[in-house]
């Protein structure tokens, strides 16, 4: 954990700053009859996960090139994690994923614990192959092959045995099942024997969990997938059961795609249970929330602002992103603070303005009414929720001043680069 004075001392530079923007601020909102401190509260409230895995530097296919004092065990990641939160005090659990982070569950919960931190949804892995009996190269979940399935079955409840021991309340499966040519695969017995997979996985779900269909419209398979858009995972999470839902990874969908439209959809028919929080301007970039598109973000946060009060809507938001050319510290504490700031803007929206001039047909006005939200500079509020809760005003200096990256570069091993899968 970085120094408590090393956050102190970069707070005292810029607090009165920050007293003199919050108060103008306050009277601005105030003319719109919001109360500041209503709005930081809500700021306060916000959490959103953390992957493990995004701790670390990513790469491409061609190549990976890593950063300095990068984490080598899952002990190291959740020390990462634990800054994070430390200066953000908006990322107060942690997702794992196994195996890379298999640990014992007890280890796992002592570390969490010194670092104020909790666990969130199990990620299964059956999209790469780790050392077991059968490989997942032409699938796991909808394979030919039964003994094949069955291993990915068995993996997938081990996920939810080890999140059970570690109060995580759900798993999310995602899968790189598909085809890369047409005439592969027979695309409807393979979409059968991945549902019949999954019934299996969710026979062992704990009776307060909840089971994420995770959908991607491509990659690695190419020319088809599996569970390739939100109709699909919709179809899974009905044909499975009330525990079983569907969550929206922000990159996973087609060019040009209605994002928000899709989260409308899914909250009528009572699945949508998460998001993966992230951004991209091709396909799926995983780059830093908010980079490339913060009024599609904010858009999506519109609806669920929106969808507030909703029998059964329990959702669960997690960040997740791959770092190739920045540090994932800085990245993941920026993401955070970008989704926050979204879900904090949703929040001034008018809603009954709104609502008005949505039933009078005035397209324009409604619009404006959605652009007053978004274009309100909600900084002062997040930073003051930070600085009253012992968080940094300015995360970036604070973490920048600590050192803490040249300190756990000089502890923990070298990573050397390594080659991307096509070169």
């Amino acid at each position: 954990m970085i120094n408590t004075d090393v956050i102190a001392k970069a707070n005292a530079l810029v607090s009165a700053d920050l007293a003199r923007d919050y108060a103008a601020l306050g009277e601005r909102l105030a003319r719109r009859g919001v109360n500041i401190d209503t709005v930081k509260d809500r700021a306060k409230a916000f959490g959103v996960a953390v992957p493990s895995w995004g701790t670390g530097t990513g790469g491409t296919r061609f190549a990976r090139f890593p950063g300095h004092g990068e984490p080598a065990t899952i002990f190291d990641k959740l020390d990462d994690c634990g800054v994070i939160h430390q200066l953000t005090q908006a990322t107060p659990t942690v997702s794992l994923h196994i195996p890379w982070d298999k640990a014992d569950p007890a280890d796992l919960n002592a570390k969490a614990q010194t670092l104020n931190l909790r666990f969130d949804a199990m990620n299964s892995n059956t999209f790469s192959d780790t050392g077991d009996e059968h490989s997942y190269k032409f699938g796991s979940l909808s394979h030919t092959d039964g003994a094949t399935r069955a291993q990915a079955i068995e993996h997938n409840l081990e996920c939810i045995e080890i999140g059970a021991q570690l109060g995580s309340k759900a798993l999310t499966v995602w899968i790189g099942d598909g085809a890369n040519f047409p005439g592969q695969t027979h695309m409807g017995r393979q979409f059968e024997r991945y549902l019949a997979s999954m019934k299996e996985i969710y026979k062992g779900l704990p009776e307060d969990w909840r089971i994420f269909s995770e959908h991607k419209i491509y990659e690695p398979a190419f020319y088809s997938t599996v569970v390739q858009d939100w109709g699909t995972s919709l179809l899974t999470a009905q044909e499975l059961g009330d525990k079983a839902m569907c969550l929206v990874d922000l990159g996973h969908h087609a060019p040009n795609v209605n994002i928000e439209m899709i989260v409308s959809r899914l909250i009528h028919a009572g699945k949508l249970g998460g998001f993966h929080f992230n951004d991209s301007k091709y396909g799926d970039d995983d780059l830093d929330a908010g980079t490339i598109e913060p009024y599609r973000l904010f858009l999506v946060w519109n609806e669920l602002v929106d969808a507030e009060g909703t029998p059964g809507l329990d959702l669960a938001h997690m960040i997740d992103q791959s770092h190739n050319v920045t540090d994932p510290i800085e990245s993941l504490m920026i993401s955070a603070m970008e989704i926050q700031r979204a879900a904090v803007q949703a929040a001034l929206v008018d809603r009954a303005a709104l609502a008005a001039y949505q039933d009078d047909n005035d397209a324009l006005m409604a619009s404006a009414t959605l652009r007053a939200g978004f274009r309100t500079d909600v900084e002062p509020i997040l930073a003051m929720a930070r600085l009253e809760t012992s968080g940094a005003i300015d995360p970036i200096m604070a973490y920048r001043a600590s050192g803490y990256r040249a300190q756990v570069a000089a502890k923990r091993p070298v990573v050397k680069g390594g080659g991307g899968g096509i070169v």
